[in-house]
């Protein structure tokens, strides 16, 4: 779905490259989690995901904006400066209007985009009224209304409790395994990447430091700690069980895995 060869890219700016040498393959329904400190470049690529790679074939720097819209979806960390109507209906709306589909298709994307982000009973209210997460939800489903193949996210969880951050995840996960969509995530909370992404990639200085399964890369403790990435605490209990050589199993991911890992050492 999603290909960069040896991206580089530099902020006019910017002595330096934001990211560099970037070398991706993001195959069709991948649940792709992106994470790293602040500053790494993890936005930054989100971005050219939008104009300096190929997509579907498409190479996005010789086709138009609108082209690349049917395709990929994004919602941007700053929910309130996407949204551009005051109606939760008239925001869902707005995509498939501006692509002019017909008016019947149109408001059957609408109700099922509200219904796959379980917002259907907020279609009439004004967005100013709205909670963070039931905001971040209008605009996921503004976006899911226009059925792209590829929906990027950059850090929807920022400003949710853990209860929404679950939710939305979950959400998403949902709608990627239902209709075969690309989900590519910017996540500071690693352990939410760990339980529902496919791939996880690890961003440092622009470039990505590692990259692989949830398993691959939380095994990977010190590596991450050198990065600035905390690991989960399931993960760093799995660390000094290991170490200890009381326990010879999986890395742990989350909570469940690690009751089962106690439970083993102390049986």
């Amino acid at each position: 779905m999603i290909t960069a060869t040896d991206l580089t890219f530099r902020y006019r700016e910017s002595a330096e490259p934001t990211v560099r040498g970037i070398n991706l393959t993001i195959p069709d329904g991948t649940f792709l989690g992106i994470t790293g400190p602040a500053g790494s470049g993890k936005s930054t690529l989100t971005y050219l995901l939008n104009g300096s790679v190929v997509v579907e074939g498409m190479d996005t720097c010789e086709v138009s904006l609108t082209d690349i819209s049917r395709v990929v979806g994004s919602v941007c960390q700053d929910i309130d400066s996407q949204m551009v109507t005051s109606v939760v209906e008239d925001e869902v709306l707005y995509g498939p209007e501006n692509f002019g589909m017909p008016k019947a298709e149109m408001a059957a994307r609408v109700t099922a985009a509200l219904e796959e982000m379980g917002i259907a009973d907020l279609r009439h209210r004004a967005i100013a009224g709205l909670s963070g997460g039931q905001k971040q939800k209008v605009a996921i489903a503004s976006v899911i209304a226009c059925a792209p193949k590829v929906l990027v996210l950059d850090e929807p969880t920022a400003e949710l409790d853990p209860a929404s951050s679950l939710a939305v995840f979950e959400l998403l996960r949902r709608y990627a395994r239902e209709h075969g969509t690309t989900v590519i995530v910017v996540e500071q909370k690693i352990a939410l990447l760990a339980e529902f992404a496919d791939t996880i990639l690890v961003m440092e200085k622009g470039e990505i430091a590692l990259s692989g399964s949830p398993a691959e890369v939380l095994s990977q403790v010190d590596r991450l700690l050198e990065i600035g990435v905390a690991c989960p605490r399931s993960t760093s209990l799995w660390r000094v069980l290991t170490d200890a050589g009381l326990y010879e199993g999986p890395v742990c991911r989350n909570v469940p895995d690690a009751v089962r890992m106690v439970c083993e050492v102390v049986a």
